[in-house]
């Protein structure tokens, strides 16, 4: 499966943060674009699963930009304040021809887009996030010591990107050579329930994609996220999580209920931090509210959903 197969194209858009790489296409005519937003160690390629998903489902994708996010995929760094890169990412979308759009993250691409929605509430239809990175994660980096103790996956994980960008030019070799044996693959386990049933390719593009100052620079900038520009948003939040995501603290959809208007939660059975990639067509159907919003946000038709949290 490559770029071509599921009907994109490569763009280079020049943004306020510097120059932004996304793959963009499956045009419908509908003035609202698809804009996918990975999360940290990661590409606009975490959405190959669902994009191919969606054609399986008959449902296809349309008015997709998928973005390499500034330090990661084919975007230069650095990593910008997250206040900038709302304000890139609602650039691109503009500059590829869309006024609206409804925007869908994983992990720390889900905070971003919350971010824009809150930054252009008008514009934003509908967001969807997967696994976002809420307050629980930010704990690890605030008070490591209760962070450790929430969740001590995330804290690991965050030691293990300091030893790597002490290693420098090492770290590259050293990734590669986890890659090759087979020990990268063993290693990704706290991020997929199912590593084995994962494409190969997936993991492997972990080789690539962990990147030890981008990822740090990426909390070092989180610890001081004010989430309180969350109330802004007007249209719908959907949220689906993996039941076993060892990454995102279940507290954190209680606190997100009391910020947005109208906040659902789901968690998505034997899935890990990955649902998508895991589990791309249930993801979709989790997540089936933020395909079909077209209303203009604000019109009163809104819904507060609270913190109900369903397992599908």
């Amino acid at each position: 499966m490559d770029v071509l197969d599921l009907g994109l194209r490569r763009v280079v858009v020049p943004t306020a943060v510097g120059p932004i790489v996304v793959r963009a296409g499956r045009s419908s005519g509908s003035p609202v674009a698809t804009v996918l937003l990975h999360g940290a160690a990661g590409s606009w390629r975490t959405w190959m699963p669902m994009i191919a998903a969606s054609d399986d489902l008959r449902l296809p994708l349309s008015d997709v930009i998928a973005l390499d996010l500034p330090g990661w995929g084919e975007t230069p760094g650095p990593v910008p304040d997250p206040a900038d890169l709302a304000v890139a990412v609602a650039a691109v979308a503009r500059a590829l021809g869309y006024p609206r759009w409804r925007i869908i993250g994983h992990s720390l691409g889900g905070v971003v887009a919350l971010d824009v929605a809150a930054r252009f509430p008008r514009e934003t239809v509908a967001v969807g996030v997967i696994s976002p990175s809420g307050a629980g994660a930010r704990t690890v980096t605030r008070r490591p010591l209760a962070g450790a103790i929430r969740l001590p996956w995330l804290a690991g994980m965050v030691v293990a990107m300091r030893v790597l960008r002490l290693l420098g030019p090492l770290a590259g070799p050293l990734l590669r050579l986890l890659r090759r044996t087979g020990a990268l693959r063993a290693l990704a386990r706290p991020l997929f329930r199912h590593p084995g049933s994962v494409d190969r390719a997936v993991t492997d593009a972990l080789a690539t994609e962990i990147r030890p100052t981008a990822f740090l620079a990426a909390v070092r900038l989180s610890r001081h996220h004010d989430d309180g520009v969350w109330r802004r948003i007007l249209c719908p939040v959907r949220s689906v999580r993996g039941e076993h995501d060892v990454f995102v603290a279940a507290s954190d959809a209680r606190a997100w209920a009391r910020l947005m208007r109208d906040y659902d939660d789901r968690e998505l059975a034997d899935s890990g931090h990955f649902a998508h990639v895991e589990q791309p067509a249930a993801t979709l159907r989790a997540l089936r509210e933020v395909w079909a919003a077209h209303r203009v946000p604000g019109d009163g038709r809104r819904r507060r959903h609270g913190s109900r949290t369903t397992t599908i």
